[in-house]
């Protein structure tokens, strides 16, 4: 249903771009039909971020309940969507969208139909920075492995098992430099990120036509990791949306472990084509792809390994939600198990039929914070 500005008017009385509640804000995204959900500080643990953000779930899904007999649907793309049903936010900030759109097709999935789960690390200085700014490089060229939630759009099963990362390469196509290969280029210092990265795709977009609110702007950049100076961040963009919050905590302390294990040595960097290399064959073939990586030969063994290294590093906090990686590991991903029982329903009935069967379900996992399983 494209009514987030319905939504916050009517919650808050008038069309802003975010409400903000008691720990968490809900706001306007690029697409009508979806609805950012974020903290408004940093959590001290994953236990408050999971008690944080189920509070904001079911805040929303009390108010979408009683206004409009509507749900909220968590995974990295909506699975019945077609693009006329849906539009960009046309209130304040829209001139954004309107840059973007005098450049960029904004009516394709790449756009319209993708939902992440991005995650924000703060980092204390540059050297701190740098240094998980490459860590990230290494680890976000295997996360899609274990985080694809997107196997169908359009009521048909996709040939990726990450197709929301399938779509969102080809997004910005016509000036490549601002999403690069996704997983990102080492970066040395601040000075050279600014000069190399940001730079560069500033010019180019200068040289298609963009207006100035998109020049020089870091969350212009669509690499799967990229440096927020405004609030010292590093902002991690490859997971799709997940079906509940306990699963976005899981995937939360898996990163941050194994940022422990990069910052003591424990794993090495690898060079910037394998990573690349092995990221392409995961949004296709997800945990099953072949990969370059030095400890396996396959993304299900290269996962394995480095779930190893953040069980040395995990706080005890951080080890309870682990058990929900370790399953994904062994077990797939989201986007395996809604394939596997959307393959299974139609069987007996029709795709649609199965598909809204199962994702039905899915409503349910968000509501009640289960994973899916």
């Amino acid at each position: 249903m494209p009514i987030a500005d319905r939504i916050i008017k009517d919650f808050y009385g008038r069309i802003v771009n975010s409400v903000e509640r008691d720990g968490f804000s809900f706001g306007k995204e690029l697409q009508l039909h979806v609805l950012e959900v974020r903290s408004n500080n940093p959590f001290e643990s994953p236990m408050e971020f999971e008690e944080t953000m189920q509070r904001a779930v079911l805040e929303l899904l009390s108010f979408l309940g009683k206004r409009y007999r509507a749900k909220l649907l968590g995974a990295g793309m909506h699975p019945l969507l077609r693009i006329e049903e849906t539009d960009v936010w046309p209130h304040r900030h829209r001139q954004i969208y309107e840059a973007y759109g005098k450049i960029f097709n904004l009516k394709q999935h790449g756009w319209l139909n993708i939902q992440s789960f991005q995650l924000n690390i703060p980092y204390f200085n540059e050297g701190e920075a740098i240094l998980m700014h490459n860590a990230l490089a290494n680890i976000c060229a295997y996360l899609p492995a274990i985080s694809a939630s997107s196997p169908i759009y359009e009521g048909r099963i996709g040939e990726y098992v990450d197709n929301r990362l399938r779509f969102y390469v080809e997004s910005q196509k016509e000036v490549p430099s601002i999403t690069g290969r996704v997983i990102p280029e080492y970066a040395s210092s601040f000075k050279q990120y600014k000069e190399e990265v940001i730079e560069r795709y500033s010019q180019d977009l200068a040289r298609a036509g963009a207006d100035k609110c998109l020049l020089y702007k870091e969350w212009v950049n669509s690499r799967g990791v990229i440096l927020r100076f405004e609030r010292k961040t590093l902002e991690i963009r490859v997971m799709d949306e997940q079906e509940c919050i306990r699963s976005d905590v899981a995937l939360s302390c898996f990163i941050r472990s194994l940022l422990k294990a990069f910052r003591n040595g424990t794993i090495p960097l690898l060079p910037t084509e394998l990573l690349v290399n092995d990221f392409n064959s995961i949004v296709k073939d997800g945990l099953n792809a072949k990969v370059l990586h030095p400890e396996a030969s396959t993304a299900r063994g290269v996962c394995r390994y480095l779930f190893k290294m953040a069980w040395m590093y995990a706080s005890p906090e951080e080890k309870k939600y682990l058990g929900l990686v370790a399953r994904r590991i062994e077990e797939g991903s989201l986007s395996e198990a809604l394939r596997r029982e959307v393959v299974k329903k139609a069987q007996r009935m029709s795709l649609p039929e199965a598909t809204l069967n199962v994702y039905l379900n899915l409503v349910k996992s968000l509501e009640e914070n289960k994973p899916f399983f």
